[in-house]
């Protein structure tokens, strides 16, 4: 009998044994969980439609063919619009570059001749009417507010940016007693732009100022020829940017 009881706790203790042991082997197969591959922030093509509003200012007209009375202080701003589209790529790290082609038209930028000025130029205002085709490159940079990183991610971002191409202007002189002139020229062009907008994912909208350097402005078909140096144009813009993944 006592060599059954032993027998019988002998195998008691095994079975219990095979169990623990059997516990600490992994199933089979195992299950192994591969993790999804971080390919890091991915960047995407967008297009782009602008509008804004403008003001206008210069220095000075000059006259170039004349010796005498041939500077003319602009007395009064020039107001318009304009309206652009463009073709561009973010990076996914805040940074974007895109290519803009603006059509913009300004009215009223006003000089006076005065009594004392050369006697061949009609006295009174002289006022100028402004198209011009604006092919630029830009380069920005977009911040998120808080934790929202650089803005590409969603949310609402800042952003800064600047640009240069060339300005393809088509200008028109309206003066009392003369009938308007027409001419034109190409000149460099430049820009600066800041703002704010919010990301919806697919859709960007932003609003901001741009600053348009306009580097010469000439009518030589005008029976005086001139030119006005270093025109700025002022704009509150809206934009919507679609990005295509």
């Amino acid at each position: 009998m006592r060599k059954l009881i032993a027998a019988i706790m002998v195998a008691g203790a095994t079975l219990v044994a095979g169990s623990a042991v059997a516990a600490d082997f992994p199933e089979y197969p195992p299950i192994i969980e591969i993790p999804d591959v971080d390919y890091g922030v991915q960047g995407s093509f967008y297009l782009r439609g602008s509008a804004s509003l403008n003001g206008m200012w210069a220095k000075e007209v000059v006259h170039t063919t004349l010796a005498t009375g041939n500077v003319h202080a602009i007395d009064a701003w020039g107001y318009g619009y304009s309206v652009g589209a463009g073709l561009g790529y973010e990076t996914g790290t805040g940074l974007r570059v895109d290519a803009t082609l603006d059509y913009l038209a300004n009215e009223g930028m006003q000089a006076t001749i005065q009594p004392s000025a050369n006697p061949a130029l009609t006295r009174g205002p002289h006022k100028l009417s402004l198209r011009s085709t604006v092919l630029l490159a830009n380069a920005y940079y977009d911040f998120g507010f808080g934790d929202g990183g650089y803005g590409a991610a969603g949310g609402a971002f800042g952003y800064v940016g600047a640009g240069a191409g060339v300005a393809f202007n088509d200008v028109i002189t309206t003066g009392s007693a003369l009938p308007d002139t027409r001419g034109g020229n190409t000149s460099f062009a430049a820009a600066g732009m800041v703002g704010v907008g919010y990301d919806f994912g697919q859709v960007v909208a932003d609003v901001g100022y741009r600053g348009l350097y306009i580097n010469q402005i000439a009518n030589t078909s005008s029976t005086y020829p001139y030119r006005i140096d270093h025109a700025w144009v002022h704009e509150v813009r809206g934009t919507v940017r679609y990005r295509f993944n």
